[in-house]
């Protein structure tokens, strides 16, 4: 976890422009030693939240949708080595796609409706459940991510060991299952969503302004007070009761200096 300024934090949440805060990796050995890849969360701390269970069937309509995937990618990737057609970003990534990595999907989405979404199994798992080799394996995960069927989070788990040494190790990823946008046009119209109502789209449109303006006429420590809770939260409101301090006097001072004019 990052070290974030006060100052950093306050500037972030008051302008409401998110502030970069992260270092630059230099290379460098990790400084304890610890065989942990870059961007892991340590296990047991953020799965309850991560994991989602799909609904009754989900999994196999997923896994129906990526095979009509894969079709679509063939057709595409034949299209464009005749000269028929120019491919778009979305569609480049589609021409990606494999029997490999619809393969795997295929065991995530097993995983997904035996395990209630539990989705977490090591690449020996997969190499041995698909028959498939680990290199394979480690591209198919790729590819999937890269589409957008999955998203893919490293993990490290705590060891308890004697002496020096590390104090932590890479574990199994966990996944969460996705059906990206970019696939829905090439499935049969029975497999899509129904589109909504015009008039939903017009209420969540209504909805979004009138919050908008809401947020607009809060001051400066009410949206801190808002975004923020804790006790971070009430440091920011307390700069953001200063700010509107300042501001207040600043409009006094301006009246005034108005009044003086006009009365001269």
């Amino acid at each position: 976890m990052g070290i974030y300024a006060v100052g950093d934090t306050a500037r972030s949440v008051l302008s409401g422009v998110p502030v970069n805060t992260e270092k630059s990796r230099s290379g460098a050995k990790h400084r304890t030693g610890a065989p942990v890849r870059a961007g892991s969360l340590e296990a047991n701390t953020f799965e309850d939240t991560f994991f989602q269970v799909p609904s009754k069937g989900e999994p196999d309509r997923m896994l129906s949708k990526a095979k009509y995937a894969l079709d679509a990618g063939r057709k595409l990737l034949r299209e464009y080595k005749a000269g028929l057609r120019t491919l778009t970003a979305s569609e480049r990534l589609l021409t990606r796609l494999t029997a490999s990595a619809v393969r795997i999907y295929e065991e995530l989405t097993k995983l997904a409706r035996l395990c209630a979404g539990k989705i977490y199994p090591s690449y020996d798992h997969l190499v041995e459940a698909t028959g498939l080799g680990r290199s394979t394996v480690r591209r198919a995960l790729a590819v999937l991510e890269a589409v957008g069927f999955i998203i893919r989070q490293r993990r490290f788990k705590r060891v308890e060991a004697d002496g020096p040494g590390p104090r932590f190790k890479q574990t199994s990823n966990v996944y969460r299952l996705l059906t990206p946008k970019s696939v829905r046009r090439y499935t049969p119209r029975w497999m899509r969503a129904a589109p909504t109502p015009v008039d939903d789209d017009w209420r969540r449109s209504d909805e979004a302004e009138q919050v908008s303006a809401m947020v607009a006429s809060l001051s400066c420590k009410e949206f801190a007070q808002m975004s923020v809770g804790g006790a971070l939260g009430r440091v920011l409101a307390q700069f953001g009761a200063a700010i509107d301090n300042k501001e207040d006097r600043e409009r006094r001072a301006s009246v005034k200096a108005k009044a003086r004019l006009s009365c001269a």
